[in-house]
């Protein structure tokens, strides 16, 4: 860890780290942490990551590549802010980053003393939980600078207001 936490500190505030992505399930980490906040008072951060194509596009083509990744990551941005506004009534912190999502989610982490926290909400499907859950909660846990919390993605509207 390249610091240590400081968001319980006086002239620090907690914020809640959740990765908004077009996976089914991430409306789930979303509403969970939207509640969380209502309810401790912390901060949300909501961070985008723009996975770069491989290869190098030809001269202009890749500007109107990222150009529209990041136009993409802005209307998830979006969609979950809204539901972040309708659930804790405030205007989250949104963040776009470019790379790979487990290096770029490490890097902001480290980068925020003041992130007390990172939401996940696991899939449903057959392939699994999702590439960060399985990341994380497998081969990396033990040496993750914050704590994490994993929402089932198949979790009911009803118990959402009870556990966050």
């Amino acid at each position: 860890m390249a610091f240590r936490r400081r968001a319980y500190e006086p002239g620090h505030r907690p914020k809640i780290l959740i990765i908004v992505d077009d996976t089914p399930e991430c409306e789930r980490a979303v509403l969970f942490a939207a509640r969380r906040v209502r309810r401790s008072g912390a901060n949300l951060v909501m961070l985008a990551i723009i996975v770069p194509e491989e290869g190098q596009p030809w001269l202009g083509v890749g500007d109107l590549m990222q150009a529209e990744a990041e136009a993409e990551a802005n209307a998830r941005l979006d969609k979950a802010a809204e539901i972040a506004r309708r659930e804790a009534g405030f205007e989250p912190e949104r963040v776009i980053r470019t790379g790979a999502p487990s290096d770029e989610v490490m890097r902001f982490i480290e980068s925020d003393e003041d992130i007390a926290v990172l939401v996940l909400a696991a899939g449903t499907g057959k392939e699994g939980p999702g590439p960060l859950v399985s990341l994380i909660a497998g081969r990396v846990a033990a040496s993750f600078p914050v704590p994490v919390t994993i929402v089932p993605g198949g979790l009911a509207d009803a118990d959402f207001e009870a556990l966050a």
